[in-house]
């Protein structure tokens, strides 16, 4: 009687593996505990701590003893990053870590889907999950949030006349913050309403940022 309880072999934490004992006649596993059944030569084996089995292969008043090592390695921890918002028709990086390799899903809006840190420029708020495989293939899920702000209605107020030497308000809307240009001839160009003295016609833009930036 050879017995012959296969090669160490590692699994992941909450993963099992197929022990594979020869040898012939009857079989006996220790320790029992972790396995579906101590008396085949198969038994599935799901330790939750890196353990090490014997097998005892016997026939008739002969037997033999062999030993297997099942290594249990940890799940690594996904980290996907913090949720992010963006403006529509803007774009955000994301960046994950913990392991070596990543696939993100959904690819929507993504500008590769296999690596740590890609481009995002989803067009609606998308929930994007990483599986984050570590160098023992064992694998974590994460996932975090891209929310899309759509942009603000920016409004200049209508076309004015005034006379030369004379003054007109200007109104714009739309927003929290408010940027004029050219500054000439306006009393303030951070304001939604400055007045207006120029001397030449003019036509001024303003650019409307809202309370999401």
């Amino acid at each position: 009687i050879t017995a012959n309880a296969g090669a160490d072999d590692s699994i992941c934490i909450g993963s099992n593996i197929t022990l594979n004992g020869t040898g012939g006649g009857t079989y006996s596993w220790i320790p029992a505990a972790s396995l579906s059944n101590s008396s085949i030569y198969n038994p599935v084996a799901s330790p939750t701590v890196t353990t090490t089995y014997t097998l005892t292969v016997s026939s008739g008043s002969c037997s033999d003893n062999d030993i297997i090592t099942i290594v249990v390695n940890q799940l690594p921890t996904a980290n996907a990053g913090s949720d992010d918002s963006i403006c529509s028709g803007s774009s955000t990086s994301l960046n994950a870590g913990g392991g070596t390799s990543f696939v993100w899903s959904p690819s929507t809006g993504l500008s590769a889907v296999n690596i740590s840190n890609p481009v995002a420029d989803p067009t609606a708020t998308t929930t994007y999950s990483v599986i984050v495989t570590d160098a023992n293939g064992c694998s974590d899920t994460d996932a975090l949030t891209i929310t899309v702000n759509p942009l603000p209605m920016a409004n200049a107020g209508p076309d004015e006349s005034m006379c030369t030497g004379a003054t007109a308000q200007l109104s714009a809307s739309g927003g929290t913050q408010y940027s004029w240009s050219p500054g000439t001839g306006l009393s303030s160009t951070s304001v939604n309403n400055p007045i207006a003295s120029h001397t030449a016609t003019t036509t001024y833009y303003v650019t409307v940022t809202d309370g999401n930036g």
